[in-house]
């Protein structure tokens, strides 16, 4: 393909694309905040963030909340100023909202400390990581851990092949797996009898991580009901079920999450720290999370949510030169034609159309040139779409 001129830096624009570049090697294996880039590159008008994955409707439905509850009721001191609740009563909420015994969960600051508790805490030997994928899963796995990597097919649209995936587990006999579903950064989604059958045949592996973080974007009826796997902790202890709140409740500021897992396990993680580590803000989303109304409400701009993401995929689907593969999460993995630098388009669609998109490079297992984009507002949604058109077209 001959590339088209748009897709080309500017001598200035390679400049800043050079500072951009900087700030990504610097923030590791994660990409620098929207607030990291607004300081050091003010010359940047940034109009969307689609690196950051989260449901803006619901963020809007919080703070609803939070200017009722706290700010006109002049209670924010009260949140800064004393301790929160300790873990154990923080997890009695949430138990109300899940219908699951307050002593199987363990509330964290975010999915980030939950994944690096029971990694440190249970994995001794070896742990087997689907690739491509989140990499906090093996970033956090101590020196002394075998980490071996099950690769995930681009043939395949990389999905798991549950079959293939099984006979992997049985030869390497690692004491943990973790399986993101959706996974990160493909979207793609494992089907709940596929993954019982996976629990059912591989009981003899100590620790298996489900991480749900991205599970309330999809759906396997058109009344686009919940899917989670958390009953299965009572029939299987060797499950721990990891829970973000900052994407699907678009609250990643306040650090909220929490993990299903056997009592026992909990109680060891307790006894090794974690009493008091939420803050006010995130033991006041706790205690909406057990309101039966604003889960309901909720639960509208959810659906609200998924429907307009599933339309943006599916526009982005239909821009020529670029491959979108299939996703149940609120993102969309692109790979972009064999020449054309994704280093280069994301710097390009940042300093031209203010734009912020994940660039994959750095994504171990990914063949290829690649982009993640997340979706946000029909507004915002527009914006993106019409870029991407335009440097394409």
């Amino acid at each position: 393909m001959k590339l088209n001129k748009k897709l080309y830096l500017t001598s200035l624009e390679n400049k800043i694309s050079l500072k951009i570049l900087k700030l990504k090697k610097e923030s590791g294996s994660h990409s620098p905040s929207i607030h990291t880039l607004k300081e050091e590159l003010p010359e940047l008008e940034i109009k969307v963030d689609a690196c950051f994955l989260s449901n803006p409707y619901a963020t809007e439905l919080y703070m609803e909340y939070f200017d009722k509850e706290i700010i006109q009721k002049n209670r924010l001191r009260d949140l800064l100023e004393f301790y929160p609740s300790q873990n154990s009563v923080i997890a009695d909420l949430v138990s109300k909202s899940i219908n699951v015994k307050s002593d199987k969960i363990f509330i964290g600051n975010g999915a980030i400390e939950i994944i690096q508790a029971i990694i440190h805490r249970f994995t001794k030997n070896k742990i087997v990581v689907n690739i491509p994928t989140f990499s906090s899963y093996y970033d956090f796995a101590l020196d002394l851990v075998d980490v071996t990597f099950f690769k995930l097919k681009k043939e395949n649209g990389y999905s798991l092949i549950i079959e293939e995936y099984i006979n992997f587990i049985n030869k390497i006999k690692p004491d943990t797996v973790v399986l993101i579903n959706p996974n990160n950064p493909t979207g793609t989604y494992i089907l709940k009898s596929d993954l019982i059958v996976i629990l059912e045949r591989l009981d003899f592996v100590e620790n298996i991580i489900v991480d749900e973080s991205f599970i309330h974007f999809a759906y396997e009826d058109i009344d686009f009901k919940e899917i989670t796997i958390s009953a299965m902790v009572e029939k299987y202890p060797n499950l721990y079920i990891v829970k973000s709140m900052s994407k699907d409740f678009g609250i990643a500021g306040i650090r909220a999450g929490y993990a299903i897992m056997h009592a026992n396990k909990v109680s060891s993680l307790l006894k090794n720290g974690y009493l008091w580590n939420s803050n006010g803000l995130a033991e006041h989303f706790f205690r909406l999370y057990s309101d039966k109304i604003f889960i309901l409400k909720y639960q509208k701009v959810r659906k609200k949510y998924i429907i307009e993401t599933q339309k943006f995929l599916s526009d982005i689907s239909n821009i020529p030169q670029i491959k979108t593969f299939p996703s149940s999460a609120n993102f969309v993995l692109i790979e972009l034609p064999e020449n054309v630098s994704s280093e280069i388009i994301t710097s390009i669609l940042l300093i031209r159309y203010g734009i912020y998109v994940r660039n994959c490079d750095d994504k171990i297992g990914l063949e290829g040139n690649y982009l993640r984009i997340a979706s946000r507002g029909i507004v915002e949604n527009k914006l993106i779409f019409d870029s991407l058109f335009d440097l394409f077209s």
